[in-house]
Formats: structure tokens, sequence, C-alpha cells
């Protein structure tokens, strides 16, 4: 039988994870998860605790209400997981391949932003400056994949 591992970690590389199991991915419309993201929705895809690894660290936590606690990078903020009474949920975003995890739900879809229907109607917007800026950029991210150490040598470890 061949495990699937699944990794992903903040975006400064000092929490990092691992999971072979998953549920159902989602995304959450709810002014919570529109905070803790600071942005539209949080998207989430279902964790199970006894299979989930903290490789390199772990997440700090803010309680946003009496049920929940959100996880979340001290160096950097990125967010990481929506810890509630029955189990965690992990940000797909900060998944190696957040690719391969489509949301299959909209959970509080009532409480959604009311243009964000029309969302993807808007033309997109791309300019040679905007180009050349991008191809410009050199990252200090962490890479989407494990690393024995970070940052490299030289890099933020005096």
């Amino acid at each position: 039988m061949t495990e699937t591992v699944l990794t992903g970690g903040c975006q400064c590389g000092a929490v990092r994870f691992r999971a072979t199991r998953l549920g159902r991915p989602s995304i959450c419309h709810c002014r919570m998860c529109q905070k803790q993201f600071g942005s539209f929705f949080g998207a989430f895809v279902t964790a199970y605790v006894d299979d989930l690894r903290w490789t390199r660290g772990v997440p700090d936590y803010f309680r946003s209400s009496d049920k929940v606690e959100r996880g979340f990078c001290r160096g950097c903020g990125t967010p990481l997981t929506y810890r509630h009474p029955d189990g965690i949920e992990l940000a797909i975003g900060a998944f190696d391949r957040p690719e391969d995890l489509e949301p299959q739900v909209q959970v509080n879809h009532a409480l959604r932003l009311p243009w964000i229907d029309r969302l993807f109607d808007k033309p997109p917007f791309e300019s040679e400056a905007m180009r050349s800026f991008h191809a410009s950029i050199v990252s200090y991210q962490h890479p989407d994949y494990d690393t024995d150490r970070w940052p490299p040598r030289g890099q933020g470890d005096d």
C-alpha cells in the first residue's frame, strides 16, 4: 500500500507539518475566518489528530471564541490551524501543494461577502511593469518542500 505524505508549513519555515490522511477540504465565509486570513474566506481541510505531526516547531494559538483556537506562526504570522472541540483543520494555503486540496463545500455560505459570487468575473490585470517587478523578486520564503535546516546558512542566522 502506498502512503501519500502531505506536507506544509508557514512562510518563514519555523513551523512545518506532515499528514497522511485528510478529510474534506472546505472554505468558510464566517467573519472570524475572514479576519484570521485577512481575506474573503478561510480555506481548510480536516486533519486527524492521531496522524498530524509537527515536524519543525509548533503553532501558537489565539482563542478567537469560547470554542475555537486559531493556530499561526509566531515568527511570520502565517495562519495554520482552526482547532475546535471536535478536532483540527489545517489551512489549505499552508500546504506545499495546495492545488491538490480543492474545496468541496462552502461553510457559512449565508455569511459570505455580498460580492463574492462575482469576484472571478472581474477582468485580469497584467502589465509589463508588474511582470518585471515580480521577476526581479528574490524570495526569502521557505520553499514548498521539507528542508533539513532553515534558513539556509548565511541567510538570517548569524
